[in-house]
């Protein structure tokens, strides 16, 4: 290990999921609905305004909702400014759209998805490492899109005992049962929280004293970086990789050793590998 590594370090504690194009996606696609927003909340929709009205005044966790384009009706102007308000992500969709996504075909102009379970914050992660007596290890999904890759995230990360998942609120595959269903029952255990700008909230956690390490394939062989301490793995989106701005943020790229002739994994695939070689290394350091 060289010596400006150790330095660097200091005191500071794709989408390749392959899904087979039957021919009624491939029609939902040439109309503009793109498959993984249906497939992702095919049984956690909330249709009606009366119903998406209750669920926000009940607290139900939702992940996002869709309001008719053009429609000037005083009712879905409240439910677009209680959702802001609360933090849900709030889409002006082509009404086609929501009608292929509703499942009872009288919508009223809006639909909501709701999650498989309530978000936590980023403070309830950090305060679950502290009780357990650790050292903080998160999981970054920048982007990621695909909810079998999300799921399959989620399940990694609880099998090397990270303490949470951190995904942005927008451009995010929302907490479905499709997600609950590919992690295993893992998302039971596994805390996630949504932000609204996951730079700024890498930025606030290196104040903290946190380290963010991203996996690329420029960067330096995982097994000759120190990943003991406080530390976030980011994990790019499937088809793009880490975006620059979330790279910028990060103190090591790391790449995993690709022996074959591809040379890339799946995005869960990545987030395990790189997931367990920091399990290895605080194994060793005890």
């Amino acid at each position: 290990m060289s010596k400006e590594y150790e330095e660097k370090r200091g005191p500071r504690g794709a989408d390749d999921h392959t899904e087979k194009r039957f021919p009624r996606e491939r029609r939902a696609e040439e109309r503009g609905v793109p498959v993984r927003e249906r497939d992702a909340g095919a049984d956690g929709l909330i249709e009606g305004r009366n119903a998406v009205t209750e669920a926000l005044r009940a607290g139900t966790p939702i992940d996002k909702i869709f309001i008719a384009r053009g429609e000037t009706d005083k009712t879905l102007g409240h439910i677009a400014s209680t959702a802001r308000a609360a933090g849900v992500v709030v889409v002006e969709a082509d009404r086609r759209k929501i009608d292929y996504m509703s499942a009872t075909k009288a919508h009223q102009g809006v639909i909501a998805l709701a999650a498989v379970r309530e978000y936590a914050s980023v403070e309830d992660i950090l305060s679950a490492a502290r009780e357990r007596g650790e050292a903080p290890l998160l999981v970054v999904c920048d982007e990621i899109s695909d909810p079998h890759n999300l799921g399959a995230i989620i399940r990694s990360a609880e099998g090397c005992g990270a303490h949470g998942i951190i995904v942005p609120a927008r451009r995010s595959a929302p907490l479905s049962s499709v997600v609950a269903k590919t992690s295993a029952g893992a998302i039971n255990y596994t805390p996630v929280a949504k932000v609204t700008n996951l730079k700024q909230t890498m930025e606030q956690l290196k104040k903290e004293g946190m380290w963010f390490v991203c996996a690329d394939m420029g960067g330096e062989t995982m097994y000759n970086l120190n990943l003991t301490g406080p530390i976030g793995v980011v994990i790019g989106n499937e088809g793009e990789g880490v975006s620059r701005l979330i790279r910028e943020k990060c103190d090591f790229v790391a790449s995993i050793p690709m022996k074959g002739d591809i040379d890339s994994l799946n995005a869960s695939v990545a987030a395990g590998v790189l997931g367990y070689e920091i399990v290895r290394q605080r194994l060793q350091k005890k």
